[in-house]
Formats: C-alpha cells, structure tokens, sequence
C-alpha cells in the first residue's frame, strides 16, 4: 500500500471546514446555470477549480476571500443550500472522514423570501440525508462575520437549531481593525446558554487577536492560532526556549488549536509551509488537529492535510491518531457521542490498517 492510500483508509476527524470554501467545481457550474449567474470565469469544471486555487494561492487573506463571491452567489435557494452540504459528506466519506464539523455564515445566503431559518434548515437537511446515506457524523457551526453588527442575531439562531445539529458559534472574516471583542453581546449570549465557542483568530493578525477570543469572548477553541507562536521564545535552531503567559495558558487548559496549513501558506499567514509552527505545537504537546479550512480554494482534503504534515514535520501513522483523538476529544458534541467514535471507529480503524500493513510485510 502505498501512504496516501493508508492515510486515505485510516478515520479521520475535520473541525475546520468552510461549507462555501468545498463546493464541487461541477456543482458551481450547474447552480449558476440554474440560476441564471453569468460571472463564472469559465464553465470547464477542471479549469474552473484551478482558477480558484490560483486565485487563493495569493499569499494575502483579503485576496483569497475573492473567489467566496462566486460560491456564495450560487448558495441562495433550498435546494442549492440542501445539495451542497449532501455532497459535502459524500466528499468526507471518499476522504475517510468520520466526523466534520462544516460552518457557514448564514447572512450571505438569505434573498427575498429565504431567511435564516430557511438557510440553517436546508443546510441541516443536507447533512442529515448524508449522514444517512454515507455514515458520516456532523456538527454544524454558524459564523457571524466581523465587519458585520448583527452578531448577536446570528447567535441566537445558533441556540435555536442546537438540538437540530448545530453545535457551535464561531466569528469569521477578516481580523485586521475588527477584534473580537466588539461582538461581546454575542459571545456572552452563547456563553450564558451553556453552548460552544469557536473564533478564527491569529491567522492575519497577532497574538493579542488570540487572547480577546478566549479572554474577552470565551472562546473554547481557536482557528488557525498561527501567530500563537509569537509567545514562544525559539533559538535559532528553532527549539523551544520558554513559552510566554497565554502560550502556556493555552497549553495547561488544552485549548484546541484547529491548525490550517495549507490555507495558512495561500493566505499568507506563514510564508512557507516548513515554517509553519504546527511542528512546534505538536513537539510541544499544545492539542492541535489538522483541517483543510477551505477545500475548493486550497485544492486540498484532510488526506493531503496529513501527507504534508508527514512530509515536511516528520509525523508518522501514531501521530496521525492522535491528532485525529485530539480532534474527536475537541469536537462540539456530548461527551459520550465522542467517545464512541473514539473506541468504536477511531480505535479500531488504525488498529485495523495496523494489522493490514504487518500482513502485507508477512507476504
């Protein structure tokens, strides 16, 4: 077996997964043929995927975000919305995903006569039927967006469906001039009903963006958190000298790192992929899962994810599991449903690829 078929095979967990960032080239090409959109730079699906990935592989947030235009301009009807998160988890399943977390921003998605409930419901209807269909366990998350003052709403929709399949809370979009902290109502709002906090934060701007988002806005986990490496002290070998106050915070709490590295290099968050602080974050013991962020914009799945961390950070298939029980111990469900995909799919999944590779060495 080859290691891309191995790491294809083996579970995985995603928590960081942009339903708008994951459309199928094809499917974009069909609803905007449906709906009458002629922005499409082409209507060659091949063409069409790389000219996002160009697009994205700009090294600046603010000109990766570009092609979202497109993507949201098609996610505006029920069946658009329904269709999408479908073949979401029929994507996850073909990757050995058992259990994504996606998340949107439902305020793009409304028109005359769709509203929000009409956006979260089409989506949750998606991703029950995929559920059923590939066995793919989901969580949804709803994004407010930073440059938005309507935060607060798109809380309290969350709490509405968190029965329903939404089990989170998270704030998007560009962090330059818009911290956290502006959308206080909104965190607090979450954080009084007893529900689940996720913030992008340290991916475009600086340490002091992570430390409002747990802080100021109690955040439980933290997507991206690439600049968290402004609070650790390296030589110049790059070994760990000390860690400083919120470091070593994050660290003792276990806060998850929900750690992006392809989308960190295209958006410029790291210069280059072997620079990437993922390697000292997991030397270090920090609870970091890997995620594909984005996986139209990035040309990536949780597979290539992984290969890369093999190939430039020098994780092995025990890495890759625990990475994968780091994420399942992080996601937003109930303790129990976490477990028993620990110990019931996890568990045996790489035990199982174990016992396939000493039989293929017996040969």
């Amino acid at each position: 077996m080859d290691l891309n078929q191995i790491i294809r095979e083996v579970p995985k967990v995603l928590l960081h997964d942009h339903l708008d960032g994951g459309l199928r080239p094809q499917t974009i090409i069909e609803l905007a043929e449906n709906i009458g959109y002629k922005k499409l730079p082409t209507k060659d699906p091949k063409e069409l995927a790389e000219w996002f990935f160009r697009g994205a592989n700009k090294g600046n947030l603010v000109e990766y975000l570009q092609g979202f235009e497109h993507t949201i301009a098609v996610m505006n009807n029920k069946e658009a919305l329904s269709r999408i998160a479908y073949e979401m988890l029929e994507d996850m399943k073909n990757d050995g995903v058992c259990y994504v977390e996606t998340r949107f921003a439902p305020i793009f998605h409304t028109s005359k006569n769709f509203y929000y409930d009409d956006v979260v419901s089409a989506v949750l209807e998606g991703l029950e039927k995929g559920r059923k269909d590939f066995g793919v366990g989901y969580g949804l998350i709803l994004c407010g967006m930073r440059n938005k003052t309507n935060n607060l709403e798109i809380a309290e929709l969350s709490l509405n469906y968190r029965r329903k399949g939404v089990v989170g809370f998270d704030l998007a979009g560009e962090e330059g001039g818009y911290p956290p902290k502006k959308h206080l109502d909104a965190f607090q709002s979450i954080q009084r009903a007893n529900f689940n906090i996720t913030i992008h934060a340290g991916e475009a701007f600086g340490k002091e963006s992570i430390w409002q988002a747990l802080q100021w806005c109690g955040a439980h986990r933290i997507g991206h958190a690439t600049r968290l490496i402004e609070d650790i002290s390296l030589d110049r070998d790059r070994n760990v000298v000390s860690l400083g106050d919120l470091a070593q915070y994050i660290l003792d709490k276990r806060i998850p790192l929900e750690i992006c590295l392809l989308s960190n290099v295209h958006t410029g968050a790291v210069d280059k992929i072997e620079n990437h602080p993922f390697g000292i974050f997991y030397k270090e013991n920090f609870r970091v899962s890997i995620n594909t962020d984005d996986r139209l914009m990035s040309d990536t799945t949780m597979t290539k994810e992984f290969l890369t961390a093999i190939q430039y950070f020098n994780i092995n298939l025990d890495d890759v599991e625990k990475i994968t029980i780091n994420a399942m111990k992080s996601a937003f469900i109930p303790h129990k449903e976490r477990l028993a995909f620990i110990y019931n799919i996890i568990k045996p999944g790489y035990q199982k690829m174990r016992d396939k590779l000493l039989s293929l060495k017996a040969v």
